[in-house]
């Protein structure tokens, strides 16, 4: 037996951590507070909203609204994840989380980032089979076949974050329970583990990494498709139509993969904390407030439905 392994043994498991959230002076934590707060609450009423307009009008109960929904309803799931506790870290003196509280909360947010992941591919096969196959669209599309992708989507995902949930029990912390961080991430953790990570990095790489290349690869072959088509069309209306389709969903997966491929693709080990701490703040805290503003601006159904529901009221 090494002496390494004696001082683990004999070292004191912890079982609390320490977020120290974003680095800022004293006198910013107000308007952090104030700041977060109010995108938070844009955040789930924009998304909660959309929902609930989609839900209430059966025009749009078809399979591009369907989608719409769903996303609507994960980046609700990943802002009320992660910023109801930074808000709490930014005034609390405590900043304290128990490891079951964190690995609740990464098993959440894993589960939530994986799904959309899954959700904007499915959304890009939709406008492909809409653009390409118009005339065989409503066989192809069914409702039946949108529910049956949005449910394995979030089987996907949930599966995905479990995976990675067990694998984080075989990690002990023993050194150091700071977690420079503003949420349980798995690579924080990775960091302060006392247990060799160097399994948990390699599924980390493999599956997080396989999960995005899938994904955009699928974006990138239905985009291709799609541009292949309207160039053949070489209608101008066309071409204005195919825009009008897409350019929401190709402007919200550039926004979101974007920050992702750095966090899980690229060697964790090289990345600054900082840098993963703003990546990371960027795709919880920005992105599900941008997104019901980018498609809900740029369509006109969501905007006559709304019209109408505050006509009526």
């Amino acid at each position: 037996i090494t002496s390494e392994d004696m001082d683990k043994k004999n070292a004191t498991l912890l079982t609390e951590f320490i977020l120290t959230g974003l680095t800022y002076q004293p006198q910013w934590k107000i308007p952090l507070f104030l700041g977060f707060l109010l995108i938070y609450l844009l955040t789930i009423f924009g998304n909660l909203g959309l929902i609930a307009l989609i839900w209430s009008d059966s025009h749009l109960h078809i399979p591009m609204y369907l989608f719409l929904g769903s996303l609507a309803f994960v980046d609700a799931w990943i802002s009320f994840t992660v910023t109801p506790k930074m808000l709490v870290n930014l005034l609390a003196k405590s900043k304290m989380i128990s490891l079951s509280e964190c690995m609740i909360q990464f098993l959440s947010f894993a589960f939530g980032g994986t799904t959309e992941c899954f959700l904007l591919a499915t959304m890009a096969y939709d406008r492909f089979v809409a653009i390409c196959k118009p005339l065989l669209y409503p066989m192809i599309m069914t409702n039946r076949l949108c529910i049956r992708l949005i449910a394995l989507s979030f089987v996907s995902g949930f599966v995905h974050a479990l995976i990675h949930e067990g694998f984080l029990f075989r990690l002990t912390f023993c050194h150091s329970n700071i977690l420079h961080h503003f949420y349980c991430d798995i690579i924080p953790l990775f960091k302060i583990s006392c247990t060799d990570p160097s399994i948990n990095f390699l599924m980390v790489f493999i599956l997080s990494g396989s999960i995005q290349v899938f994904t955009i690869v699928t974006v990138l072959v239905s985009y291709t498709f799609i541009l292949s088509t309207v160039l053949k069309k070489k209608s101008e209306k066309s071409m204005r139509k195919a825009f009008y389709t897409c350019g929401a969903h190709l402007l919200s997966v550039s926004l979101y993969f974007g920050p992702l491929l750095f966090m899980y693709v690229c060697p964790a080990s090289q990345q600054a904390d900082d840098q993963d701490m703003m990546d990371s703040l960027f795709y919880t805290i920005i992105i599900p407030v941008l997104n019901p503003i980018i498609y809900s601006l740029r369509n006109k159904k969501v905007i006559a439905s709304l019209s109408q529901i505050l006509h009526r009221y």
